[in-house]
Order: C-alpha cells, then structure tokens, then sequence
C-alpha cells in the first residue's frame, strides 16, 4: 500500500499470550482519542499473564505511530513479529496478525483527516467532537473526521448491525401506501429518516406530514408514506444510533409512472397535409429510478430520438410522411418487470371541405385548425404549461387559455408542497423560500405565475404552524416585501382572472399573512416595517407591562388601535412574555369577495382600503379574545364595523359584524369600532360607486352608443347645412356654441365607453389619461353650455349693446376650454402627487378626496346659473317689452335658443344632481337607473331639440334632398344672403330659430 508522506494509525490485533485466560472478543476501551498507549497495554497485558495457563488469541488494541517518508510499508510488517516485553515479563508475545483501521494525511494548515477503512467507524462520541471531511448531516456514519495537531485517534471496529430495514415491497404501485420497518435488536437513539432521489445527491429529512407519519416501539421503527408517487421514489436511509456508533440502513423504492406524469405535446393535434406534410410529436417523463425505453406506434415512415432535459426526458417522434386518415399515436413507455405505460396523441387530418380556422400569427403561431378542436402551443423559454386555443365550430378562433407558469415560481411552489407533504428540513427551507419569492415577484405576468404566488404563501404558512417554527426578522421582511409588490399588481389583468379560477385566493392570503405575521421570533420583538401597502408593528409586554397597548399607522386615512390592559392582564401569568402583532393591508378589500354575514343584508359597501390585524401571542399560543378599540378616522357616510370570518360562505370567508359596534363620539368625526375578539378588521360603508348590475352596465353601454351616433349625426347635420342657419351674428355663436358642445361631448362619451378596457389603479399611465380627458371634456360640455346661456342673457339684457362676432367667439372659446383645462389641470397638479387623484376600482376620479369636488362644484355652479337665466328667458318671454321691437328672424332666434336651453339645460341639471345623490347617498337602485338612462342618451336630446326641432335646419335639409328647381333655389339663397347683409348694416340682436 502506498501511502502520502503522512502518519499512518495502525491497530495491532491477536496477541497469543501463554497461559492468559480466554477473553471474548470486545470493543476496546474508549478513550477521546479512540485508543490506547503502547504502555498501558504493555502493563495491562503483564498483570493478567499466567506461564501455567494456555496459549489463546486475545484481541487487544495498540496505538502505533509510524513515519513513512520514504512513501512505502516496511517489508517487516508483513512477517510475524515479536514484540519486546517489559524486563520484568516472564513470558514472550507474538504479533500474529496486523490489521489496518485509520489512514490519516496531515494537510499543510496543519489539521489531519482520518477515513476509516473498511469495517472500521468512528464512535459516535469522537463523531459529536469533530467536523467531517466532507459536508454531511449529522446523523450519518462518520468514515472521516478532521482532528487538529495535537489530535489524534483510531477507528473502531464494527459489531454486527443492530437491525434490518424491511420494506414490503420494493416497488409500490402509485397511489398505494409504503412502509418501511426498522426491525430493532439493540435500543436505538437519534433515529431519522432520509429520502435521496435519483437525481440529488443530497438526502432530504422525512418529518411528519400530509403525506409522512412516523411511528416507533422499542422493537420496531415505522415509516409510512401515504398516497406515494414518482415524486416519493428514490433511496430510502434509515440513520440511528446503536451501541456507541451511528448507522445507516438504505433501501431503493421504485415507483412506476401514471399517465398523468407523461407531458405531452401536443396531447391532439389538427393538422392539413397540403400545408404541413410532417409533424413532430413529444412525450416526456420526470427523473426517475427506473429505466424507462419509449417506442412508438406506428413508427413507419418517422424517425424517433431521445433529448434528455434537467429534470426530465423526452421521447420524440419526427412523422416525415403525413396520415391520409385519422391516426392515433401511441407513445409505450417500457421498463423491465412493469406492465408497459401507454400514452395516446391523437392526429386530426384535415380534409377537403372541412370547416376550419385560418392560420393565424398575432402572438403565438397557430396553424390551420379543424372546427371544433384544439390548437395547442409551447410555452416561452422559462415557462412550464401550455397554450391552448380552441377552433370553434363557426370556424372562429376562440380566446387563447395560458397555463404557462414561471418555472422558478413553480420550482418553489412544488418545494413548499413537499415541505408540507413531509419532505424536507421547515425551520431551513421556509426562510429560503420566502426570499427567493420577493426576487420571483417581480416575475408575475401572468394569472398562473398569481395563483402560483399565492398557493405558495398559502402552503408556508400551513408549513409554519405544522413545524411549530419561527421566523427572523429578515425572514418576515422578505415576506413583507412580497406582499407589498402583490397588492401593488393590476386588478383587471390578473386578480381578476385570478380569482375566476380561485374565488378565495384574497382570502387566503389574508390567512397566511396574520399565521406567518405570527410566527416572529421571541428576539425578533420589537419590531416596526412598512412600505406602500403593508405596515407590521410588533411589541413584546413583559408579565408586568404598566399600560395599555396602542399603535398607529401613518396610512390614508390615519389608522390607531389600542388594547386596554385588563383585556390582556389576564395572560401574563406565570411570568409569560405577551406578544401583540398589528399589521395593516391597504387594497387588500378589492381582493376579497363581497361576501357579507348576517346582519349586513344584500347592501353595497366598500371599505376605506384599509384591512387592520391584531393577533396576540403568548405561551406559544394565539389568544383570540379580547377587547380592541380601532380608530379608521373620518369617514364619508355611517359604517359598520366588521372582521373578516375565514368560515363563512363554505370557507371562501365574508365580513361580519359579530361581535363588533361602532362607538360614536362628539368630539371627534372620526369612527371608532371596538371589538371583543382578535382577527382582522375593517368598516364598510355605502359603496360609491355604480352598483355592479349587468342591467345597468347593459344601459350604460347602449346609452353611450347610441349618444355617440346622434352626436355623429348631428355633426353630418351641420356639415350639410352650416352655411344656411348661421346666416346672422346671434345664430351663428349660437350654432357655434352647440357644435362645441357636441364635439365636447361626444369625446367624452368615447372616452368614457373606452375607459373600463384599460387596466384601472394609480400606476396605470392610460388609465390616468382617461380619467383626465373624461374630467377636461365633461368639464368642457358644461361650460360651452355656460357660453350659450350667457349669450342668452346677454341678448336679454343688453339689447342695444352689440359686441363683435370675433369678440364674443374669442370669450366663448376661453370660456368653454381654458377655464375646464384650468380645473383638470389643478386637481391633476394637486392630487397626484398626493396619490388622490385616480380611484382604484374605475379610470376616473378618487371618490375619498377632494378631487371630486372639482368637476362636482363646477358642474352644480353651471345648472345653477343656467337656471338663472333659463328663468330670465321665461320672464321676458312672459313680459315682452315695447322698446325691444319686433324683428322677425331675430325674434325667432332667440326663441330658439330659449327653447333648445329650456330643453337642455334642466336634462342636464336633473341628470347631475341624481348623479351627485348616487354618489353621496345611501339610496336603492332606482336612482343608478335614472342617472344611467339619463346621462349616457345625452347627445339624443342634443340631436332631437338643439338640432332637428331648429325650423330652419329642417327647410334646409328639405331644401337639399327635395328640391325640383334649382335656378330658383339658388336665387332664393341670394336673396336671403343679401336680406342678411342689409340687416347688418342696421345692427341685429335677435337669433333665427324655431
């Protein structure tokens, strides 16, 4: 044997002693070092010699130092050696055998590593003293420790193995259960079980769980796997201690696969041979023990190959030659001693005649599909799933259905899942986890990659309580931090999906944040972090803590709670250490459903966005009881105090007022909501928003549509006959006036309509130009019907006084554009950067804030004072003054305007003020409905009564599409525009209208 320039251990065995009594075969005594000086075995050995007595083999120990420079074993070693005895020994020792134990090689800082041979083992009491050579868990056997300088120690010999692993059975069929029994003949300690699979090197810790149970008797250790799949195969180590030395037992379970862990792509497919001669079918199998052969059928004119992936292998089949008929293809996956696992995919050849969707490539290629089946696509690099679309049988593309996942977000969720089945080390992994999700959310894009998120939060949690482990600050800020970035995502674009599939996704997350808020570390308290949406507070009460517990939240509105002291007075007991965890949620209200308890009825509430969770710790245990004292600040109608109930509505949770009162105060307009039990709280109050009815969305929708398609008449109205009807002063600033207001409002209206398509929330850049351009340009509609109105009252008032067509348009023009931009452009300046400005469930303005009061107050001023004037009008008209005189076509004028104002101007009026009382009153639905007809058919009445009700827009309209002699009608138009010209030079007021 050739050896470094190292000290090599040796243990010397079987010395023939003469006349020594029998000694059976025994461990030596254990030292720290694992052996013993030549010396002590020397005077050992002496005293228990006897010459009469006969010669038998003892098995003894030496420790022997030997300096092999010369890198080879002395040749002496191999002979039969006699060992000198001390000089008062009567008696010779031959050393008849030589067996070594421990190989050590000194490394140059200093420290030596000794393996253990074959047979031999540190005892478990040097193992507990000295690192391992190489990194390892704790309970495997140590063949290799490091000791230091002056360090120094042998390996032991093994005794028989203290047990036997009995499987019953080494391959299990899925879905069966497992167990693997420890049959024990000597008392074992430390005992664990490990799992390795085939494609980790690593052994992962089997701890009780969903899937785990673990039982244990003095004769016998059992494991039991529940439920096992491919995910459960692998080498299974059974680690224990027995008789000073650490064991390890193994055992290989082969799990067979199911169908369902077979991908396959595609699973159908539909396809035209005149297009697409070939194809290329996929199916894939996970790491496994097993050796898995694929064949296909038919194989005939295809080339099959085999591409290994991390993870995973895949059997690929290249068809060069197109079916002519529907063809089934069958992928047989083979390993020896298993019944062969078949997986069909089946091919749709498309003939002529056949109804079809076209081939189509707006994001993902899909290629000429048979009505009535699915395309199926790959997902992008990173993304585990599949694209799917479906033809429908129109011969229509249907929407396309992802289920492609982010693969790291994946990748955790699965660990957290076999956390919770039972596999792995919690108080380790749950951290980790935790930071790699606040790096994975910025990832999210997705409803998948979402539920994903949340299924992955969910699963930790569940994980924490069942470990009974804690978290480190570090650990929960991580948490935090993900949290924050999650309420922060778009409603419309991935809530919204998400909670189609997952109703209670807000809900549960809600649950896992108060269970892992929780789990903080006794040192972690205190402990105060916030950011945008999330704000924690913790506080540790010793057993003799002076006051009342409070906290505030610097949120939008003020947040305080407060606990008294007699409500925690009794759980300091015994010198217990309380704990009291705050934590509040903005926006999480939009994420849970609108599901309401007893109590509360069928009535539409919103919260203020803020959701406030108290939770008290003490023993370990979670205290539910106890009074709290909230404080939401100021609302805008009566609220009702509630917490959310994780059990109603069969587990999907709603709020509740049990429980909780609102205690009102003179002092303060704030409301204060005081609660006898622990768990998360929040107000509701009247919703201020259009109630969710589709009858309504329906009206709102057909309104608009058809207000756009008056106003868009009305404009073809006037492009036709424009020249005709402002053919003096008064009607061409009052046309001028109109056609404002139709342009006006039929882009508020198209803005409006088009605003529920854009993703909603304060981040979204379209969404904040919606909700601007619908302020500016409603703001604009009311104001150019201020112009017309003052116009009107001035040509009541002043009617000698005549001021300059250019003057007044240039008025009317400031009047109706500059002073709404003014408006908008304020409140945008002011409550933007407030973060006020944007609501968070529509494009349109924040109805918390005093935004809403700059289009409300404006809008109400202007039904006001067209009121005014409305009445003014009717006065004259009523009283007509002598010095006024009659002038014909300016009477008929301003007839016209009076009427189209008398018409218009209470529309608008009543419209608005039904409009403010939806929004400011706790009203039923007959309001929304009148609002909603009113308001979205606008541009209709604009249409009937300012456009086609006008006398002379109707003779002008007949005049163009029924003339019968045009020399006549061209000569009467020059009449009337010479009649115009002479009526300027005397100076008009009045307006041509009927």
């Amino acid at each position: 044997m050739v050896c470094s320039a190292a000290p090599v251990l040796l243990l010397v065995m079987t010395l023939p002693l003469e006349g020594s009594p029998v000694v059976q075969a025994s461990q030596p005594e254990q030292s720290q070092a694992g052996g013993e000086s030549e010396q002590q075995l020397d005077q050992r050995s002496g005293a228990a010699a006897a010459p009469s007595a006969p010669v038998e083999s003892v098995l003894a120990s030496v420790y022997v130092q030997l300096d092999l420079s010369n890198q080879t074993w002395p040749l002496a070693l191999s002979k039969t050696l006699t060992h000198p005895l001390a000089s008062d020994s009567s008696f010779s020792r031959t050393l008849t055998g030589l067996s070594l134990t421990t190989e050590c090689n000194s490394h140059r800082d200093g420290q030596t590593y000794c393996a253990c041979l074959s047979g031999y083992q540190w005892n478990a009491s040097i193992c507990s003293h000295h690192p391992p050579c190489q990194t390892a868990h704790n309970h495997r056997p140590c063949g290799c420790l490091v000791f230091g300088p002056t360090e120094a120690g042998y390996c032991q010999l093994l005794p028989p193995v203290p047990g036997r692993l009995n499987p019953n059975s080494w391959v299990r069929a899925p879905g069966t259960t497992l167990n693997l029994t420890l049959v024990k003949s000597r008392e074992t300690t430390n005992l664990n079980w490990f799992l390795r699979h085939a494609d980790s090197p690593t052994p992962i810790l089997l701890q009780p769980g969903t899937h785990v149970s673990l039982a244990s008797s003095p004769g016998e250790a059992v494991l039991s796997i529940l439920n096992v799949s491919h995910r459960w195969a692998g080498e299974y180590l059974c680690c224990f201690e027995a008789q000073g030395f650490r064991w390890e037992l193994s055992q290989v379970v082969k799990v067979p696969l199911q169908a369902t862990d077979v991908a396959r792509l595609p699973d159908q497919l539909s396809i035209s041979c005149a297009t697409c001669p070939g194809f290329q079918l996929t199916c894939c199998i996970p790491s496994t023990h097993l050796a898995y052969t694929a064949s296909w059928s038919p194989g005939e004119g295809s080339k099959a190959s085999l591409v290994s992936r991390p993870g995973s292998r895949c059997f690929v089949l290249a068809v060069q030659r197109c079916p002519v008929a529907d063809t089934t293809y069958t992928c047989e996956l083979q390993s020896p001693g298993l019944s062969p696992l078949r997986v069909p995919i089946s091919v749709t050849i498309i003939q002529d005649g056949d109804n079809t969707c076209p081939e189509d490539s707006s994001a993902v290629a899909w290629n000429v599909t048979k009505a009535g089946h699915v395309a199926q696509a790959p997902c992008p690099v990173n993304r585990t799933g599949m694209v799917k679309r479906t033809c429908g049988p129109d011969g229509n593309w249907e929407p396309v259905h992802s289920s492609c996942t982010d693969t790291e977000l994946l990748a955790l969720h699965h660990r957290a899942q076999l956390l919770q089945a039972g596999q792995g080390w919690p108080a380790v992994e749950v951290p980790q986890i935790l930071a790699q999700l606040s790096e994975q959310v910025m990832v999210v894009s997705s409803p998948s990659d979402l539920l994903a998120l949340l299924g992955t939060i969910s699963v930790l949690a569940k994980v924490v309580v069942d470990a009974r482990i804690q978290l480190t600050r570090r650990a929960l800020e991580a948490l935090l931090k993900t949290t924050d970035k999650i309420l922060d995502m778009d409603t419309s674009s991935l809530w919204a999906p998400a909670q189609a599939q997952k109703p209670s996704a807000g809900s549960a997350l809600l649950l896992a944040l108060e269970t892992l808020a929780c789990s903080l570390c006794p040192q972690g308290h205190p402990f105060s972090f916030s950011l945008r949406n999330v704000w924690l507070q913790t506080q540790l009460l010793g057993p003799t803590f002076p006051a009342d517990y409070r906290a505030s939240f610097s949120t939008q509105p003020p947040l305080q709670a407060h606990i008294p002291r007699c409500s925690l007075a009794s759980l300091g007991h015994n010198g217990t250490n309380i704990s009291v965890i705050s934590l509040v949620l903005q926006k999480l209200d939009r994420l849970l459903p609108s599901n309401y308890g007893q109590g509360l009825g069928d009535s539409l509430y919103a919260t203020p966005g803020l959701v406030l969770s108290i939770s008290i710790m003490a023993g370990g245990q979670a205290f539910n009881q106890g009074e709290v004292i909230m404080d939401f600040g100021n609302t805008a109608s009566t609220p009702h105090c509630v917490f959310w109930d994780h059990d109603l509505f069969q587990g999907k949770g709603g709020w509740s007022d049990e429980g909780c009162q609102v205690q009102t105060t003179h002092a303060s307009p704030t409301t204060q909501c005081i609660c006898r039990h622990l768990t998360a709280f929040s107000i509701l109050m009247s919703r201020n928003t259009v109630p969710e009815n589709p009858t309504l969305e329906l009206l709102s929708q057909v309104g608009l549509g058809a207000s756009i398609l008056a106003l868009l008449v009305c404009l073809g109205v006037y492009r036709l006959v424009w020249r005709v009807v402002v053919q003096n002063k008064v009607a061409y600033l009052r046309h001028m006036a109109l056609l404002n207001v139709v342009l006006c409002l039929l882009a508020a209206d198209t803005c409006f309509l088009g605003a529920p398509l854009l993703p909603p929330g304060p981040r979204s850049p379209l969404c904040l130009a919606a909700a601007f351009l619908c302020h500016f340009l409603y703001l604009a509609t009311f104001f150019w019907m201020l112009a017309q109105a003052l116009m009107l009252a001035h040509q009541l008032l002043f009617v000698f006084r005549q001021l300059s067509k250019c003057r007044v348009l240039s008025l009317m023009v400031v009047l109706g554009y500059m002073c709404p931009m003014g408006f908008a452009g304020a409140a945008l300046g002011l409550y933007l950067p407030r973060g006020q400005y944007l609501g968070e469930e529509a494009c349109w303005l924040n109805r918390k804030g005093g935004v809403l009061y700059t289009f409300v107050g404006p809008v109400l001023a202007i039904v006001g004072m067209n009121g005014l004037v409305l009445a003014m009008a009717v006065l004259k008209l009523l009283r007509p003054s002598l010095s006024e005189g009659p002038q014909v076509e300016k009477n008929h004028a301003l007839l016209g305007v009076i009427k189209a104002l008398l018409i218009l101007t209470p529309l608008f009026g009543l419209t608005w003020g039904l409009g403010l009382a939806t929004l400011l009153e706790e009203v039923s639905i007959i309001p929304h409905y009148i609002f909603t007809i009113l308001s979205t058919t606008q541009g209709v009445f604009i249409l009937l009564f300012g456009c086609l009700m006008d006398k002379k827009i109707r003779e002008a309209l007949l005049e163009r599409f029924c003339r019968t002699q045009p020399p006549n009608s061209t000569m009467s138009l020059s009449a009337s525009s010479y009649y115009m010209k002479g009526k300027c030079k005397i100076g008009k007021h009045g307006s041509q209208h009927s």
